[in-house]
């Protein structure tokens, strides 16, 4: 039976969480826009545009996928929701960040259990090109 105690409860720690998730994606969200405004976001993205047509998104999103591989799903969703995705571009776009997130915590967890950790790192990155490649083939 839910109490008035419980609800509190609830209430409190999803207030924790907003506040928590605030501090990493409106920092990064701010960036981006910052860029964006200043035409340096423009003139970067050229870079990875042809990497990224491979997967099907647009170069900015390369900081959405650079950023979710290096630190974590979260703060690519503050680099995701400064740009302009289609429905298929934003599937592609979580699917690869979903199998390529926090490449560097991750990996230390998996030297500890004695996995090869380069190995599994470029199997990763390696799996989301393929199945982000065959998404954009298939959507």
């Amino acid at each position: 039976m839910i109490t008035i105690d419980t609800f509190r409860r609830g209430l409190k720690k999803g207030l924790h969480v907003l506040v928590e998730l605030g501090k990493i994606m409106l920092p990064i969200y701010v960036v981006m826009e910052l860029l964006e405004y200043s035409g340096i976001l423009e003139i970067i993205s050229m870079y990875f545009v042809p990497f990224m047509s491979i997967i099907g998104l647009p170069g900015e999103a390369a900081f959405a996928l650079i950023i979710g591989g290096a630190l974590n799903i979260y703060a690519s969703l503050g680099v995701l929701g400064s740009i302009t995705l289609t429905a298929k571009q934003a599937t592609i776009a979580a699917t690869f960040i979903a199998i390529s997130h926090n490449l560097i915590g991750e990996t230390v967890v998996i030297k500890r259990i004695g996995v090869n950790p380069v190995f599994i790192m470029v199997l990763r990155i390696l799996t989301s090109f393929a199945v982000a490649s065959v998404m954009n083939m298939v959507l």
